[in-house]
């Protein structure tokens, strides 16, 4: 009874060993990992990836090395640069391993080989740069640095294949001292920013001023010509008109007249020159109403204007020498009033068809004592005529 019950106990144990030792000696390594196989303490094979056989309790199969590129961050490494000034600078390392043997077997821990010599090569490079070349030189440090860890790591089996500078810390007042330098600079650039802004738009008003210049004094002369070629078509046309109706002196000595007024009429005449014309154009007036040149009062009937007196108050209260050629001055209010009264009596004088003898203004006959002249016998036109009661107090007399 007891035999029965050993055979099978013995035959479970020697399946159990046969079970154990076929799996010892199957090993299976993953995709992009690799494992290196010792027989006697000796390095034997590496085991590929996928199902792989060894001799069980005679080999030695040794930890999974990956073959993937790897990364490696070193953190705060203390350089200092050619002008003394320490720096702290983070990398980080992308490497992968290429011979699984030499990894194992040349070096102890590559990694921790692979940060020392970046600390190493960090210092020799940065120690031969000040601290702007080792700021803006990033790229050309990361080229040093991987030609050195590449050719020191060729021979551990890895593979060096880039190295980036993560970050370089100064110190806090170098930091302060780069921040108001660049804020400085940053104040110029707006500064000279702002003065070639200015500068463009001074040139663009001046531009823009002259333009209008330009063309203000295009739109003047332009202006200028048409009111020209206006009062040449104007005067034109009046002297055509004037001819072509052949006015005689009597119409023209009262147009004459007429302008008078107005010679007074601006706001800032105080003082007016009675021109030595005006004797003359009275002349002519009083002679075209005149019946006889020496007896004026052929013609006129009882109590009619004599347009004579109208000429002499239109000279004012100054009496006209037809000797003096320059005229006589008189007060702007005082020759207005004279002439639009010398003007309105004329106007009578033409409506009613009455002829006028000479008068006291006018360029008669010295010394022909008549008494309607109204001048004294032997002076003509020296004596202003009897003063009107329906005269104003200015000057200026008409018959009574």
């Amino acid at each position: 009874m007891a035999l029965a019950l050993v055979y099978p106990i013995i035959a479970a144990v020697i399946a159990l060993v046969v079970l154990v030792t076929v799996l010892r000696s199957v090993r299976i390594v993953p995709q992009a990992r690799a494992r290196n196989v010792e027989r006697f303490g000796r390095y034997r094979k590496t085991l590929e990836p996928g199902m792989n056989f060894i001799v069980p309790i005679v080999d030695r199969v040794k930890p999974l090395i990956d073959l993937r590129e790897q990364v490696v961050s070193f953190m705060g490494q203390p350089v200092i640069t050619e002008d003394n000034l320490v720096v702290q600078i983070d990398t980080v390392l992308f490497f992968q391993v290429t011979d699984p043997r030499a990894a194992d077997y040349e070096i102890v821990n590559y990694i921790q080989g692979i940060e020392q010599l970046t600390a190493t090569m960090l210092r020799s490079v940065i120690g031969s740069m000040d601290l702007e070349q080792t700021l803006t030189s990033r790229d050309k440090i990361n080229t040093l640095l991987r030609g050195v860890l590449d050719d020191a790591s060729g021979k551990w089996g890895i593979r060096v294949t880039r190295v980036e500078i993560k970050a370089i810390d100064p110190p806090k007042s170098v930091k302060d001292a780069m921040e108001k330098q660049m804020r400085a600079d940053r104040e110029k650039r707006a500064a000279i920013l702002t003065a070639e802004g200015t500068r463009q738009a001074q040139i663009l008003n001046a531009q823009g001023d002259k333009q209008s210049a330009i063309l203000r004094a295009e739109g003047d002369k332009q202006a200028s010509i048409l009111r020209a070629e206006g009062q040449a078509q104007a005067i034109s046309q009046v002297f055509q008109s004037i001819h072509r109706n052949d006015p005689d002196p009597k119409l023209l000595a009262y147009q004459y007249l007429q302008t008078l007024p107005q010679l007074a009429a601006g706001a800032g005449n105080t003082f007016w020159v009675i021109p030595s014309e005006v004797t003359t154009a009275l002349k002519a007036v009083t002679s075209a109403f005149s019946g006889s040149a020496e007896d004026g009062t052929a013609g006129r009937g009882p109590g009619q204007a004599n347009p004579a007196d109208a000429s002499a108050a239109a000279s004012g209260p100054a009496a006209i020498d037809p000797s003096v050629g320059s005229g006589n001055a008189l007060d702007a209010g005082g020759a207005a009033a004279a002439g639009q009264r010398a003007a309105a009596a004329l106007a009578a004088g033409l409506a009613e068809g009455v002829p006028a003898r000479p008068g006291a203004g006018s360029q008669g006959p010295a010394g022909n004592g008549h008494p309607d002249n109204g001048a004294a016998p032997g002076r003509g036109g020296a004596t202003p005529a009897a003063p009107d009661p329906g005269a104003d107090d200015s000057g200026g007399a008409g018959p009574g």
